[in-house]
């Protein structure tokens, strides 16, 4: 419930919008004409169920935290500078593997002075800084942590600078860690392909040293001051107060993740989840619903949802409910502000998935989320199961393509409608 309900206090302004702007004649094309009709009633439907919607997430209603005891964002600041989680005290180490035969020129290491520091960052940044959206999702976690507007410097530029000569497979990575015992430890760690961090495929973004979210510098609790930002992947990739990255030869990943029977390679998988929804509602009666959709690498066309009778098992022939009745959703247009603390809602210049315009080369944007929202109505009183699903891009219905709870969640969301006569 708290997730829910911080998002139903995030998102509802965008949504009311959408549909003020859309009049009785639109509402009426899209079979939303019941609500319309109502006149005052309508408006007060709207304000209780559509929100304040904000598309991306401000800092303090980020979820998601850090591992440690205390975690680095509970530290007091002359803790933050004696760990080198302060902007002047930040140093970044890209050095050999010393258990593989990598071979580099150039290791940026302290023992040689050569680390990199946060004014050799934003060095780099005055030439290689790059925005981009994402949404931060746990791999364990069936809901959305926070959409956020990333800035910082391609990986690649850093790990260029060491000059690799040969026996070059991955990239290992890890941030600070405070252990129970009071000494530096390993903590969470992740690795990458070399051959993904050197080269971004089509339409994709490049793997950054994220020092900015939203426009504001990256705040401790969100990984601050430097974080790894790795583009559709699940968050455990996107490793926090950066510190030491090792260059290896090994093919197989370290992540803290591959121990645990986790698929440590799963691309962000596509979802719905309800944002608003009525717990109870009159029979025939309308009611709002809104949510939101993750974006993931297959795409989204659609966002359906169902009403069915509460207590019906599903068929063994058919878990995934492909034969409910479902109906179609409206998938919000990109907004007016975007929210997240950005002065006047405004996108600072050209996000790399943004026109020169301003305007989003595609919509819904893959790797982000969307917001939806339909109006709900039941013809049958009793307990009701309420349920949302996405169909991506390939017109592949959720929880497919790849169920398994280990690469992703991404069921099917539903919960309890009490339908009064």
């Amino acid at each position: 419930m708290e997730h829910r309900d911080r998002l139903v206090d995030e998102h509802r302004e965008l949504t009311r919008r959408y549909f003020l702007r859309l009049g009785a004649g639109g509402a009426a094309a899209m079979g939303l004409a019941p609500l319309w009709a109502q006149g005052a009633e309508r408006d007060r439907l709207l304000a209780e169920a559509v929100a304040r919607l904000e598309y991306l997430t401000p800092e303090a209603k980020f979820a998601g935290g850090g591992r440690g005891n205390p975690p680095p964002y509970e530290l007091k600041p002359e803790e933050l500078r004696a760990a080198g989680l302060h902007r002047d005290t930040w140093q970044l180490e890209v050095i050999p593997d010393p258990a593989s035969d990598v071979q580099v020129e150039h290791p940026l290491s302290k023992e040689r002075g050569t680390a990199l520091d946060w004014s050799g960052l934003m060095a780099l940044a005055e030439k290689h800084a790059v925005r981009f959206m994402q949404v931060m999702t746990c791999l364990n976690v069936d809901h959305i942590f926070g959409m956020g507007l990333w800035e910082g410097v391609p990986l690649r530029e850093v790990i260029n600078q060491t000059r690799p000569v040969a026996n070059l497979r991955r990239v290992w990575y890890h941030g600070y860690h405070h252990d129970p015992a009071g000494k530096p430890g390993p903590g969470f760690q992740s690795s990458l392909s070399i051959n993904r961090v050197l080269e971004d495929p089509p339409g994709e973004q490049p793997v950054i040293l994220a020092y900015k979210m939203n426009g504001d510098w990256l705040a401790t609790k969100r990984g601050g001051p430097v974080r790894l930002v790795v583009p559709n992947s699940y968050g455990f990739k996107s490793i926090k107060w950066l510190q030491r990255v090792l260059l290896s030869n090994k093919p197989e990943p370290n992540d803290t993740y591959a121990g645990q029977n986790n698929d440590v390679d799963s691309p962000l998988k596509t979802f719905a989840r309800f944002i608003s929804a009525p717990e109870k509602l009159k029979a025939g009666q309308a009611a709002a619903v809104t949510g939101v959709a993750q974006v993931g690498m297959s795409g989204l066309s659609k966002v359906q949802y169902c009403l069915c009778p509460a207590g019906q098992p599903a068929s063994p022939d058919d878990p995934y409910l492909t034969r409910a009745d479902w109906r179609e959703a409206e998938i919000l247009p990109p907004p007016e502000r975007w929210g997240g603390g950005l002065p006047g809602g405004r996108l600072p210049p050209i996000p790399r998935q943004f026109a020169a315009d301003g305007r989003p080369l595609a919509w819904p944007l893959r790797y982000a989320i969307a917001h939806w929202a339909a109006l709900l109505t039941a013809s049958t009183a009793g307990p009701h199961e309420l349920c949302c699903r996405t169909i991506d891009a390939n017109a592949i219905a959720q929880p497919l393509p790849r169920p398994l709870p280990k690469s992703g969640r991404n069921e099917i969301q539903r919960m309890r409608v009490t339908v009064e006569a």
